[in-house]
């Protein structure tokens, strides 16, 4: 195992272009602060396992300008003449709130102009396609909530609808797609959805136990985290020891059940701590129901999600390793 410093600085470099130009640049110090606030056995063994982990859920903005440039050419999505597809391509711009959208817009348009000498501007004058982007879908919420006012109101009565996002989950995903649709046959309308995505992330409640989101094992022997369990309407869904994720953002069960642990139990103290939190956001990040939290791992270049634990994003008293922006 690398020493103590060198696993700082090797996190502060993997994730050094977090919000650039909007903060300061993630030092070996920044991460020494935050690392600092967890109890001295485990925080070696937490930047190890996060170390793994961003590998797999930390999107630069290289890693993100590369999966667009490969959208721009890809023959699936394009066809054989993709600098002719994207001319009938009509970009959405729905989202009233952040700019997760206006920015992956720019990277597409960027990535057009220099792949096929086309301004993003001139295409989808007649359009065959329509295609909306977003960052990442956790639950799904904002994409179902924009595509579903579209398909029902400005959309034509037969569509070709392509979403496009860095980072899916798979549930939010189903989800959303049947509502979209469910929407559009309500109104009267025909269309053909398709997702595409750099990843795809696993936390379907029938896949717990083979799962590419943070769910526990156990509840910890912590007295806070016993009491908030305690106070949940419902016992909260346990994962079985010994399974996989798919992908393989964990190293292994030990250093998995160590982040789930030390984050729900660091979780239920900011959230007693931070008083700016909503009764939504969870230990291990936002949910609508009543649970231990949504418990993904994305983070982009761009912001940290609010479905990810309490501890990479939360601030004031406590200290993020990702200070989130808002809307």
């Amino acid at each position: 195992m690398a020493s103590t410093p060198n696993l700082r600085a090797a996190l502060a470099g993997m994730i050094a272009d977090y919000r650039t130009g909007e903060i300061q640049t993630p030092d070996a110090a920044h991460v020494d602060r935050w690392i600092s606030q967890f109890p001295a056995g485990v925080r070696d063994p937490i930047l190890t396992e996060l170390l793994h982990v961003f590998r797999w859920t930390y999107f630069t903005r290289a890693k993100v300008q590369t999966f667009i440039d490969s959208i721009v050419t890809n023959a699936n999505f394009a066809g054989p003449n993709p600098c002719q597809f994207w001319q009938g391509v009509k970009v959405l711009n729905l989202q009233t709130a952040g700019n997760s959208q206006k920015d992956m817009i720019a990277l597409l348009a960027e990535s057009l102009q220099r792949q096929c000498g086309l301004a993003l501007t001139s295409c989808g004058v007649t359009p065959h396609t329509y295609l909306y982007l977003d960052d990442a879908l956790f639950s799904g919420g904002r994409i179902r909530s924009d595509l579903v006012k579209w398909v029902t109101g400005a959309a034509p009565a037969k569509a070709k609808l392509a979403v496009l996002v860095i980072g899916a989950h798979k549930l939010g995903e189903w989800y959303s797609g049947n509502k979209i649709l469910e929407a559009a046959k309500a109104a009267g309308k025909t269309m053909d959805l398709s997702w595409w995505r750099a990843a795809s992330f696993e936390d379907r409640k029938s896949a717990i136990n083979n799962s590419d989101v943070l769910r526990p094992t156990a509840i910890p022997a912590d007295p806070a985290a016993q009491a908030y369990v305690a106070g949940l309407k419902q016992a909260p869904i346990i994962r079985t020891v010994g399974g996989k994720s798919p992908i393989g953002i964990f190293s292994g069960e030990p250093s998995r059940h160590l982040l789930e642990q030390e984050f729900l139990v660091a979780g239920v103290r900011v959230r007693g701590m931070c008083p700016h939190l909503n009764d939504f956001m969870r230990p291990l990040g936002n949910m609508l129901f009543e649970s231990l939290g949504f418990g993904s791992t994305i983070v982009t270049y761009r912001n940290c999600p609010n479905n990810a634990p309490l501890v990479f994003w939360a601030g004031d008293p406590w200290y993020p390793l990702f200070p989130r922006k808002t809307n």
